[in-house]
């Protein structure tokens, strides 16, 4: 259905969502927050008026107190309170720092962060985790549990995860509840399939790794990728 023709009130969302956040105006963002108008103004319109009345800066808007804000009609306490929310959190952001994200540079890096996942299991469990082209971690996400041969691991999954990401790299563990460290056929076939299916898509798989208890075995340390 075409945005024009949604209630005026539901446009601002279903442009957020066809074309991203970027695309919406403040008064646009404003009237998501509060959801509706009033009888006469639809929730942008009344964004409009709003933003113009503290000359369409978000800084001045959030001088208001409540009731400053609950003086616009159509603005109840729920609104007033959702907005004044929304504009504490954005002041918050803007004071915090952006987290750095780790680097993986061996086989060490991988072990300790996927070490907390993995190391006590009693069943078998595969993790992924996906790095920038800098090898700082984007993410990391356990793909299945249960045991591991290649009808379980989805490659497909994996690799759609990684492009979401942006991913240039992956590294991918599994545990041995046995404490057996020695890598099985399996193990290896299913390296060798992720290794070749990231080729095709630039994304190189940089390490597998199997942990136990309190050890690792790195299939890029044995040259086994």
């Amino acid at each position: 259905m075409s945005i024009k023709f949604l209630a005026e009130d539901d446009q601002p969302r279903e442009k957020f969502l066809l074309k991203g956040k970027n695309s919406l105006s403040d008064a646009e963002l404003l009237a998501i927050i509060m959801g509706s108008g009033n009888r006469e103004d639809s929730a942008v319109d009344l964004g409009r008026k709003i933003l113009h009345s503290v000359g369409n800066n978000w800084h001045n808007l959030s001088l208001l107190s409540i009731s400053d804000l609950m003086k616009f009609k159509g603005v109840g306490e729920a609104k007033a309170i959702s907005i004044a929310t929304a504009l504490e959190i954005g002041r918050r952001r803007v004071s915090q720092e952006v987290p750095e994200k780790v680097q993986i540079s061996e086989s060490k890096d991988f072990y300790r962060v996927l070490q907390p996942y993995l190391s006590d299991l009693q069943t078998e469990e595969f993790w992924a985790v996906f790095l920038n082209q800098n090898n700082r971690i984007l993410g990391k996400s356990k793909l299945f549990s249960g045991g591991i041969n290649q009808s379980v691991v989805d490659v497909r999954i994996l690799f759609k995860t990684a492009l979401e990401l942006f991913a240039t790299g992956i590294g991918i563990a599994h545990n041995h509840p046995s404490g057996n460290l020695k890598p099985s056929q399996e193990d290896l076939r299913i390296t060798k399939q992720i290794s070749e299916a990231g080729k095709l898509l630039n994304i190189q798989l940089l390490d597998h790794l199997i942990i136990s208890q309190n050890s690792y075995f790195s299939f890029a340390d044995e040259n086994l990728l």
